[in-house]
């Protein structure tokens, strides 16, 4: 029965390359070909099946100029339900290919088919794609690089090469049991058992050396290193051994140029940097752990590495140097970096950071509890452990909630979503009453008027674990114009906002015991969802969706939905 299944399916799989080359050449776009496969990895000293896209992990990446659209033709011949999210590409009027399970689209069912239109605008730089369904990004997922337009280059010197370095998280086990497990005890999931750079761990674990990933360089040349942190639930710092790292673009954005030690990247976010190779011919580690800074909260504390070599005849060290990495939870180390990144802001590449706000809204982002029948839950005191955005953790509908709002189909979400926390109190006090962790269900989104400017201050809490939140926000790129330590104060703090060169990014940390604040123009129509980018805080109901209505003129308006949308 398995042997006939597989043989249909990979039929089905010829059948689909077969008619899509035939497309491909009637088409002025580009295409690609994802086929959703499992494939046997052996890491750790062990093997198992792993999601892969054409067998690859990581999977393909896309290469683009800015401006362009490209289509993926997704085939799933796996036996999950898969979605793709093109993270950071804004789609312009195109929810459609933005893949979120249950806000944009069902899931690709096993041997169904998809293609995404990919319609890419004002990113240039280094973004990526991942699956949005379950916990199948943990292997699932690719770089995307935006070349310059025709014609045009980098505000820098044309690197040496461009070299893409994906962090990501690996589990001995099956991530789906790992998921699995954690949503009947209702505790916390099992960590990872490794870090990777480009899908290998680094020769700090057992059994991993041989594949450790080697960047080979030439002595006084100059390499674009492309990051993207693919980690499932960890913030990262990364550094190089005796290399200095200058940061000249996060999110698809370039920045003023910004040279450290170290940078810290949460998941979700991409950074890229350029490296001199400018030291003694040897082999140097590069090197990544977790910045975790959560009490009593478990994570990775694992190192992986990669090794920069340098092209030439010398004496290999016995031991490559070894680069400083912050310790895991110093917090100073983390927003010291992350609040120095500023937009180049020139006349080639300028800022349009919106100044006169129509809609104003503050949000908690917090970790909760819902009580379990006599206490039988893995959370603390016996609860089953939550997350929820002024308190209200999110419940995926039945349909997807675009369907639903494109067809007015009632009854699937609500739009009460609150503009303010529905609950006032000291929200990074160390100790806070156990009546404040159960927040509600619900699937209620925020609908805002197209092309009316808004401000969104995030609020951290302490609420039963207080720990930074990368907020991912889709379809749009949001200046990120104030942060800070404590409760926000609206009257206060908004005097300290940069409105001149602010970063533009389309992920944020929020961090401990404080607030950020980020700023967007709502030109986007469409259903846009957000959510904590740790992917335990997503599946537990740190989440909301914004709905942009449409404009007065036609190319403000949603685009219709394509012929092979996903049945629910």
């Amino acid at each position: 029965m398995e042997l006939s299944y597989k043989k249909g399916i990979m039929l089905q799989v010829l059948v689909f390359l077969l008619f899509d080359g035939f497309l491909r050449r009637c088409s002025a776009w580009d295409r690609y070909d994802f086929i959703i496969t499992e494939a046997p990895y052996t890491r750790l000293c062990s093997t198992k099946s792993i999601l892969t896209v054409n067998g690859q992990f990581p999977g393909p990446t896309l290469h683009v100029h800015k401006g362009e659209t490209v289509s993926v033709n997704v085939y799933n011949a796996a036996k999950y339900n898969i979605t793709l999210h093109w993270h950071g590409v804004r789609q312009p009027r195109n929810p459609w290919s933005d893949g979120p399970v249950y806000i944009t689209q069902c899931p690709i069912q096993p041997g169904a088919q998809m293609k995404y239109k990919i319609i890419f605008s004002t990113e240039e730089g280094t973004l990526w794609w991942h699956a949005h369904n379950d916990w199948e990004r943990a292997t699932v997922y690719g770089a995307i690089i935006i070349y310059p337009k025709h014609g045009t280059s980098y505000p820098f010197p044309k690197p040496h090469a461009e070299v893409p370095l994906i962090f990501g998280e690996w589990w001995k086990r099956n991530v789906m049991q790992v998921l699995r497990q954690g949503l009947i005890t209702g505790g916390d999931f099992n960590v990872s058992d490794a870090f990777t750079i480009n899908g290998h761990p680094g020769d700090l674990y057992p059994c991993s050396r041989q594949g450790t990933f080697r960047l080979t360089v030439d002595q006084g040349m100059t390499y674009l290193l492309r990051l993207v942190n693919a980690a499932m639930n960890d913030i990262l710092f990364f550094s190089v051994a005796q290399h200095k790292l200058t940061v000249v673009a996060t999110d698809a954005s370039y920045t003023k140029p910004l040279t450290r030690d170290y940078i810290v990247i949460s998941p979700g976010q991409t950074i890229d940097v350029l490296l001199k190779a400018n030291q003694p011919l040897s082999h140097y580690y590069m090197a990544a752990r977790a910045y975790s800074s959560g009490v009593g909260v478990a994570f990775d504390n694992t190192t992986t590495t990669a090794i920069l070599q340098y092209r030439g005849n010398f004496p290999p060290p016995s031991s490559p140097s070894f680069p400083f990495l912050p310790f895991y939870n110093d917090t100073n180390a983390s927003v010291s970096f992350t609040g120095s990144l500023r937009s180049l802001a020139n006349k080639d590449h300028p800022v349009h950071v919106p100044l006169r706000v129509h809609n104003q809204f503050i949000s908690t982002v917090s970790v909760n509890t819902f009580p379990c029948p006599n206490n039988s839950c893995q959370g603390p005191n016996g609860t089953r452990l939550a997350a929820s955005m002024n308190n209200i953790s999110f419940r995926n509908p039945s349909i997807d909630i675009l369907e639903a709002y494109y067809r007015r189909i009632n009854g699937v979400f609500g739009v009460r979503f609150p503009s303010v926390p529905p609950l006032i109190f000291n929200f990074t006090a160390d100790f806070l009453p156990l009546s404040l962790q159960t927040p509600r269900r619900g699937t209620e989104v925020k609908i805002l008027d197209y092309n009316t400017e808004v401000e969104l201050v995030l609020q951290n809490t302490n609420l039963v674990a207080g720990i930074d939140h990368p907020m991912h926000l889709h379809g749009y790129s949001f200046y990120v114009v104030g942060w800070g330590f404590g409760n926000f104060d609206k009257n206060r703090d908004p005097l300290r906002y940069n409105l001149v060169d602010p970063p533009l990014q389309n992920t944020i940390a929020v961090p401990k015991n404080g607030w950020t604040a980020i700023r967007f123009r709502a030109g986007n129509p469409g259903v846009w969802f957000m959510h904590c980018h740790l992917e335990r805080h997503l599946t537990w109901g740190m989440d909301t969706v914004f709905i942009v209505k449409n404009g007065v003129q036609p190319k403000a308006r949603l685009l219709p939905p394509p012929p092979d949308m996903p049945p629910c």
